[in-house]
């Protein structure tokens, strides 16, 4: 299928850049951003469907309105979780009142989602997680009637300390091993003394994500979704949309960077470096290559999701990627470059300048969302039919 623009999807972007035109005034905190994007239409052009208070958008308006958010600068979204990962997932697998319960909210902004999935013991291999769900039928207090009792400990959640609910994939059966067994649960995230909340702190300084600890945390059975025992199922899927039009916004902000680096390279005359001029060429011509790879993806299939073993793929080409614009960065800028503020402290990371920050919080694009090493047997075992890896 050949991806391209048409005249309507013109028309659809002048209406995006108009409308973040008039409504980006400042630094809104994220969570009244999300609640205006709410009340323009603009949560959950992908969903497929409306009538959950989103608007339908077409796959090349829905790249339109990421490439355009991006090249505004619009502020980081918090709300990605639950419109990009929950609603799809709910709409694939859910039951109608699930559907009917957590879409709008999700629509309007109001209600933000975290994903529960990552454990220390069962990160990139997810199927070992060891955080337990005990099914309880009536007989106790209100809350546990018909309900589950979430205990264990989750981490890298990101956003958890502003998550109104966080979808959890846990064992609800003791004696299962690996992928068998996991069940897919709602969670909400407001419940003190059954779920306690610990930043981590990066490299950067900043703490986008978390260790999340569940006590005996209750999920209701209504919130169950896919069935009991089907959650790698229904987590599986949930992957799939993971990387997909959001993919082609990521770029977007790739290529500022990658304008900032090459604006520095000429003011301070390290273009005039052979070695350094052929690493920027090599970096503009990858990044081309992959937004031209993304579109063809995205084009082959009418879901989003690209042709199979395409997010992988996607996932080991930015990694790697933008790593090396991180050390590109710090080579133009030069021995400055490995200088940071002269009161250092935890607090002081956070006045790294924009290399400084690219640098650090590039060194885990091959770890986050699936190691390298995971892609590359998900596309040996899974897209090149290659003997599955060993397991331990």
């Amino acid at each position: 299928m050949e991806f391209g623009f048409g005249s309507e999807d013109e028309v659809f972007r002048d209406e995006v850049r108009s409308w973040l035109a008039a409504h980006l005034d400042g630094e809104p905190a994220r969570s009244a951003w999300e609640r205006e994007l709410g009340r323009g239409g603009w949560i959950g052009l992908g969903w497929g469907e409306d009538g959950y208070g989103n608007r339908r958008a077409s796959l090349t308006q829905q790249v339109v309105w990421a490439e355009e958010y991006a090249r505004a600068k619009a502020p980081p979204r918090s709300g990605h979780i639950g419109e990009n990962l929950l609603a799809p997932t709910l709409i694939a697998h859910g039951t109608d009142e699930q559907k009917a319960r957590f879409l709008p909210p999700v629509a309007r902004g109001e209600e933000l989602w975290c994903q529960g999935y990552s454990e220390p013991g069962a990160g990139s291999d997810l199927a070992g997680i060891r955080t337990t769900a005990v099914r309880e039928k009536g007989g106790g207090p209100v809350d546990c009637a018909d309900s589950y009792r979430v205990t264990g400990q989750k981490i890298w959640t990101s956003l958890a300390h502003e998550a109104d609910w966080c979808f959890v994939l846990a064992r609800t059966r003791p004696e299962s091993t690996r992928h068998h067994g996991l069940t897919f649960l709602l969670v909400p995230m407001d419940q003190p003394g059954r779920i306690e909340i610990r930043p981590i702190r990066q490299l950067t300084g900043t703490s986008d994500f978390n260790e999340v600890f569940f006590d005996g945390a209750v999920a209701r059975a209504e919130h169950m979704v896919g069935g009991e025992g089907n959650g790698w199922r229904v987590a599986m899927s949930l992957l799939g949309y993971e990387r997909g039009v959001s993919t082609l916004a990521q770029q977007i902000g790739f290529a500022e960077e990658l304008g900032r680096v090459v604006e520095t390279a000429v003011a301070n005359g390290a273009v005039t470096d052979p070695v350094v001029r052929d690493l920027l060429v090599r970096q503009w011509a990858e990044l081309r290559t992959m937004r031209w790879n993304a579109l063809r993806t995205l084009g082959s299939s009418g879901d989003g999701q690209g042709a199979a073993g395409a997010p992988s793929v996607s996932k080991l080409l930015w990694g790697r990627w933008h790593q090396r614009l991180g050390e590109l960065a710090m080579r133009v800028r030069g021995a400055g470059a490995a200088v940071g503020p002269a009161d250092w402290s935890p607090a002081a990371a956070y006045r790294l300048d924009a290399f400084q920050h690219l640098f650090l919080f590039s060194r885990a694009d091959t770890i986050y969302g699936g190691s390298d090493e995971i892609q590359r047997t998900i596309i040996a075992e899974r897209v090149l039919g290659l003997p599955k890896e060993p397991r331990g």
